[in-house]
């Protein structure tokens, strides 16, 4: 099967850049990414401006329950922010050139650092729900499959044609991490992301095989997402909130469910909420 390549131009980047200063006059250092149920931490931001996606051009558009589709610009804790109220998802119906789109316009404002979050299913049979989980790595298994953000021609005022993934999540943000997580009483776990392409939960057998193969969770999100902010070198720090517990051997009528994704979510935020403002406080 041939998969169609989505290319994007600098002056397509250009107009999306020159939308958002119109709309704010905020310089961002850090941009966040907020996940399922994840998304009241924009409402913390101070002076906030707030865009639509749809009010910027080439953004994609969110069409999934508890993604807002909004860009929230202004501070959080001293350090001025970019927060993407939502994202879009591969199996939503966008390439995934349009899915990272919004991490080369970060770069293109100022971005130096990208905090991505995500929900998440444990795989990791110590895991329980509502677990905080630094990403210490990832297996893209979506891009190693070939559907790559970075595939097709590279355009080298963003990075390399190879770029290096050896360092995806930066070693010293994840220092911090856990240094205030310990300040703040925060048990907060690590391990490796797994993305897939969704929107099907995995079956027994398949949560089996990304077990076997060093899997600590799983989603449908984010490794596309770092992959590009690599390229364009912005450092990253990921976390994940386990929003429900792998069923290898699931007894009759247990499911997964969206709603079970989001309530976890919820619960969860206010520590991932702490944890991410004490990681901006902690930045030089």
């Amino acid at each position: 099967m041939i998969v169609e390549i989505e290319q994007f131009t600098a002056t397509e980047y250009a107009e999306a850049l020159a939308a958002i200063r119109s709309q704010s006059k905020h310089t961002p250092r850090v941009g966040l990414i907020l996940g399922s149920g994840l998304m009241g931490m924009a409402d913390a931001v101070e002076a906030p401006d707030v865009i639509p996606y749809p009010a910027i051009p080439h953004f994609p558009r969110t069409t999934v329950a508890g993604h807002e589709g909004r860009l929230v610009l202004g501070t959080l804790e001293g350090q001025p922010v970019l927060v993407m109220q939502g994202r879009t998802h591969l199996y939503e119906g966008c390439s995934l050139q349009r899915i990272t789109f919004p991490i080369r316009v970060m770069r293109l404002l100022g971005v130096e650092i990208l905090v991505v979050t995500n929900a998440a299913g444990g795989i990791n049979a110590e895991f329980q729900v509502g677990d905080l989980m630094l990403i210490r790595d990832h297996i893209n298994l979506v891009g190693m499959g070939g559907m790559n953000p970075l595939r097709g021609p590279n355009d080298p005022a963003f990075g390399p044609r190879f770029p290096d993934m050896t360092r995806a999540y930066d070693p010293e943000l994840r220092n911090v991490a856990h240094e205030v997580a310990a300040q703040e009483s925060l048990s907060l776990r690590e391990g490796v992301y797994v993305m897939v392409a969704g929107p099907s939960y995995e079956t027994p057998a398949e949560l089996r095989f990304l077990r076997a193969i060093g899997a600590d969770a799983v989603g449908m999100s984010t490794a596309a997402e770092v992959t590009v902010a690599c390229h364009c070198g912005l450092r990253v720090l990921g976390v994940s909130t386990i929003s429900n517990v792998a069923l290898l051997d699931p007894k009759p009528g247990q499911v997964v469910s969206h709603e079970e994704v989001l309530a976890a979510g919820k619960t969860a935020g206010p520590r991932l909420t702490r944890l991410i403002r004490g990681v901006l406080r902690a930045l030089p």
